[in-house]
């Protein structure tokens, strides 16, 4: 007999609220012809060092994690995953303003405006 283990699946680096889930259906609904879902990823900009980026992607990278939402796929950049193991990405919506919030346990520090972070 052979004893066989089995590996719980992979966590994502990032887990989507709710919110975020529908915001991303929200997006795919009125996508530009091509688009096949929507990316994070974490660019160099800002005072503090990386900003975080959501934009709509039309071909796959095979380095991009990439999990299924009831809404479309969301991709994270394969190159920004280590700087996201663990966070959390909700949409947040009040009478003055409208975005994506990320909860990131790497993050060191952030800018005074919250358009940048360190790792």
């Amino acid at each position: 007999m052979t004893d066989t283990k089995t590996r719980p699946a992979p966590k994502a680096a990032v887990t989507l609220t709710p919110s975020a889930e529908q915001r991303i259906a929200d997006l795919m609904a009125k996508a530009p012809e091509g688009a096949i879902g929507v990316k994070l990823s974490t660019p160099r900009r800002g005072c503090s060092g990386l900003a975080y980026s959501v934009d709509y992607v039309d071909e796959a990278n095979a380095f991009d994690e990439r999990i299924e939402t009831p809404g479309g796929l969301f991709f994270i950049d394969g190159a920004s995953v280590l700087y996201l193991i663990g966070s959390t990405m909700d949409w947040v919506e009040d009478d003055f303003q409208a975005g994506f919030v990320f909860n990131n346990p790497n993050a060191t520090g952030s800018c005074g405006c919250g358009e940048s972070f360190t790792v």
